[in-house]
């Protein structure tokens, strides 16, 4: 591959919360870490110490305090972040959620996590579904290389989208082992016991939005519960971790929900507390209409959780024959989960599966697969 270009990373866009593209850019610095390519990287100046102890061996830069607000982090972004790149004598940036400087000659390298917008218009407000599919469009035009986390997210950017240059570079993203690996017993035990999960619990993790279709998991598993009383079968409670976004069908039920009613609301869990929701559950569904990648999917699958998905986008990509799958709607899915629950052998050889199939999933192979993007955007210069 000959001399890496040298690459300014703008990980400005890292949300407080930590989830989300800061799992996607801390991934990619410990892999590019991993293979002793050290870039540049500018982020807030309270994110910085966090990305280093991830991986040491990058230069970190400290951006202008105000860069927290997003009005200031998108001014700084299209003024402050090309003449740091100036400065630093870098090749070109890499801008890894979407947005990028327009006013430099310097090429960008620009990752597009998710093409829904284009095909699930409607599972997005307004104003995010404008924002995202301008700066996607103008990525494709003005962009030296996009980056993709599956073939289905870069087909349907294709399909959509004029993309010049040197095209669009398919970079599957990795599970941190060191977080998500099967959990202990003592960990499953504590978990249990912390949240009330006496007879097991069913997990789903996400945010709260209509494409993650919580609403029909809440309808499948209330018919759930009724139809395995009728078989004088337990049900186990339902445990939904994540933050809320805008899906008000789906909050007006959660808000109708109890733990009496099989539903517990966990809300935001520390990442270190997700191997055990996730590899201790009965069953994860994750009945998402579509996904830019399915990171929880992966997650789920490195703890040795029985996974429950749909055929959507890029799922199958992520899950492959490791994972059961079903239609997206209430009674589908109250089928396929009546279906696991009575099945202990089957959710067992699923989780094996899992846990092997996660294991190919690295953020070592997705740094080799940036370094080709970035290649790509250079030789396009």
């Amino acid at each position: 591959m000959g001399n890496p270009p040298a690459v300014l990373l703008d990980a400005t866009s890292l949300p407080p919360s930590w989830g989300g593209v800061a799992r996607y850019i801390e991934g990619l610095l410990g892999g590019l870490d991993e293979l002793g390519v050290a870039i540049d990287v500018v982020a807030k100046p309270a994110d910085v110490a966090r990305l280093r102890e991830n991986a040491p061996g990058h230069r970190y830069h400290a951006s202008p305090g105000g860069v927290a607000k997003r009005p200031i982090r998108f001014a700084w972004e299209q003024l402050g972040l090309p003449r740091l790149a100036r400065r630093l004598g870098v090749d070109l940036i890499h801008s890894p959620h979407y947005t990028f400087p327009l006013s430099t000659r310097m090429p960008s390298v620009v990752t597009v996590h998710d093409a829904t917008f284009f095909t699930d218009p409607g599972a997005h407000s307004r104003l995010k579904r404008t924002f995202f599919t301008w700066w996607t469009r103008r990525a494709g035009r003005s962009a030296g290389a996009l980056v993709a986390p599956s073939q289905a997210t870069a087909d349907a950017v294709r399909s959509r989208v004029q993309v010049a240059h040197a095209g669009i570079t398919v970079a599957y993203l990795g599970v941190d082992a060191a977080r998500f690996h099967r959990p202990t017993r003592e960990e499953i035990t504590g978990f249990a016991r912390e949240h009330g999960f006496g007879q097991g619990w069913i997990a789903f993790l996400g945010t709260i939005e209509p494409r993650k279709n919580v609403a029909n998991l809440l309808r499948a598993h209330a018919e759930l519960r009724v139809r395995r009383a009728a078989r004088d079968l337990p049900t186990p409670q339902l445990a939904i971790s994540g933050s809320r976004g805008w899906d008000s069908e789906a909050g007006a039920l959660l808000d109708a929900s109890t733990p009496a009613a099989g539903v517990t609301e966990l809300g935001y869990l520390p990442v270190d507390e997700l191997r055990s929701l996730l590899g201790g559950a009965t069953v994860v569904v994750y009945p998402s209409l579509g996904e830019g990648f399915g990171l929880p999917v992966l997650e789920a699958m490195a703890t040795g959780g029985t996974v429950l998905t749909t055929r959507r986008l890029s799922i199958p990509e992520v899950g492959g024959d490791a994972v059961a799958y079903a239609e997206p709607d209430a009674a589908a899915i109250r089928d396929a989960l009546d279906a696991l629950l009575d099945d202990p052998a089957e959710r067992e050889r699923l989780a094996a599966a899992a846990v092997e199939r996660a294991a190919t999933f690295t953020w070592r192979r997705c740094a080799e697969q940036h370094l080709e993007a970035y290649q790509s955007a250079r030789a396009a210069r």
